[in-house]
This record gives C-alpha cells, sequence and structure tokens, in this order.
C-alpha cells in the first residue's frame, strides 16, 4: 500500500468513526439501554466497530 492510499483509507476509517459516534450520540437514553450501551462506552464500540476489536 502507498503513502498515499494509506493515508486515504486513515482518513476514511476516521470520518466512519466519527460518524458511528455521532449516530450512537443520537440515540434516546430509552434506546441505547435496550440495545445494552452505556453512553461512556460509545468511543469504545465504534472504535471496534470501525477498526476491529
Amino acid at each position: 500500500m502507498t503513502l498515499i492510499e494509506n493515508m486515504k483509507s486513515r482518513a476514511v476509517k476516521a470520518a466512519q468513526y466519527r460518524k458511528t459516534v455521532e449516530e450512537l450520540n443520537r440515540l434516546s437514553r430509552h434506546e441505547a439501554l435496550d440495545l445494552d450501551i452505556y453512553y461512556g462506552d460509545i468511543p469504545e464500540i465504534a472504535r471496534k466497530a470501525v477498526y476491529g476489536a
């Protein structure tokens, strides 16, 4: 992978991470708890979803 491709890939993943965090933060407290999501866990959930475990 070239440097440019690597930078593009990282930028895309960073954007996906931010979008995932935004979407999870939009959940109401009731919706989040129904999905067993606590607001403090959102960054970790988004990171795992985008970057893998």
